[in-house]
């Protein structure tokens, strides 16, 4: 058993029973996403008790942030599927996409922009190499699941498959589907927009999503290679823990409404941030809107806002992943699929960050994780 020692915020309390007893408040207080009436949800409480202490097994995580979302109303196919990607960033000490982020599912849920109790279909097999996963307006996390054998079982035969998810709500980091799919032995590519939120190089204005990419490459006995990064400088999950901290932000990291230079979180969230590497971190930006959005016939980033008229919700659109078989690709030549840049072996590797996050999570020793808001 894994257990979670929270080292954020506040020393003492019970850190996960506080935010239980805020969504038992926001579940029970007369609320709940298919009636109306009653008390409204007090986020601000449950935002401010997100600052507190615990320490758990990780399995206790599991079924508290499950816990969490089935009071809230989400059906048990959303609940667990949010909770694996929230519980996985704990662990493996990616604050910006753990527990952090309840909040937010919690928003968008009390807005009426995710379907809690939706049941992802799985289209039939057309004999082609697209797997094509309908999330019918829930959250990306369960269609993703859903898909994943279909998905590695067509990339094995065929030695390259993508998975098409539309019509769903996107908030988690994307290296735990890119892991999904290195388990079976293959290399992928994720991606997806956002909302636009991120000015394009040159620009003063938000006109482009965050639009994270991740990569994946199975390694034989060893954890796969992986990285997963926004195109933006930063994820914006980033900016809101330095706003909650008080914390300034790095130089360059963003532009405020007026398109001035600032390192003010809550001017950068009212006004846009920067893609990293200036133009080229805009080209690629640009190619994950053609590629996750009109060609698989979904919403863009500024079509995302436009939709949703704000950035404090989880952006609805689609996703697109790609699967690879190296030893396909590889037949007939020298080689396995083990082969992996050697930069674990050397200082560079703290650079890395499938590396850095892999020697961080508690898979890789006996020691406890550490675990916090």
């Amino acid at each position: 058993m894994l257990f979670a020692s929270a080292t954020t915020g506040r020393r003492g309390g019970d850190h996960l029973m506080n935010i239980l007893k805020a969504v038992e408040d926001f579940a029970a207080c007369g609320w709940h996403p298919k009636r109306q009436g009653g008390r409204k949800p007090n986020l601000t409480s449950m935002e401010n008790r997100m600052t507190e202490a615990v320490t758990m097994s990780v399995e206790a995580l599991q079924s508290r942030v499950v816990a969490i979302f089935e009071r809230a109303g989400l059906n048990k196919i959303q609940a667990a599927a949010l909770a694996h990607v929230i519980v996985a960033g704990e662990r493996d000490a990616c604050k910006s996409h753990g527990i952090y982020r309840i909040e937010g599912v919690l928003r968008t849920v009390k807005a009426g922009k995710v379907k809690p109790d939706a049941a992802p279909v799985l289209a039939p097999d057309d004999g082609s190499a697209i797997v094509r996963v309908d999330a019918r307006g829930g959250f990306a996390n369960a269609a993703f699941e859903l898909g994943v054998p279909a998905l590695a079982e067509r990339a094995t035969r065929l030695g390259i498959a993508a998975m098409i998810v539309n019509d769903c709500s996107h908030f988690s980091a994307l290296w735990p589907e890119v892991e999904a799919l290195t388990a079976h032995g293959l290399a992928a590519l994720v991606m997806c927009p956002s909302y636009a939120t991120v000015a394009p190089s040159g620009g003063s204005k938000p006109l482009l999503g965050t639009n994270p990419f991740a990569f994946g490459w199975p390694r034989k006995d060893q954890p796969p290679y992986v990285f997963d990064f926004a195109t933006s400088v930063a994820a914006r999950g980033e900016i809101e823990l330095h706003r909650r901290a008080g914390k300034q932000l790095p130089e360059g990291w963003a532009i405020d409404a007026a398109g001035n230079p600032t390192t003010d979180p809550v001017a950068a969230l009212e006004g846009a941030m920067m893609p990293f590497g200036g133009h080229k971190g805009s080209a690629i930006a640009t190619m994950i809107e053609l590629l996750a959005g009109i060609m698989i016939g979904d919403l863009t980033s500024p079509e995302v806002l436009d939709y949703l008229g704000t950035t404090i919700l989880a952006p609805f659109h689609g996703e697109l992943i790609i699967a690879m078989s190296p030893e396909a690709f590889a037949r007939g030549r020298p080689g396995d699929r083990s082969r992996a840049p050697k930069c674990s072996s050397n200082r560079s590797s703290d650079k890395v960050r499938g590396f850095r996050r892999s020697a961080a999570s508690p898979r890789a020793s006996n020691r406890k994780p550490k675990v916090s808001a």
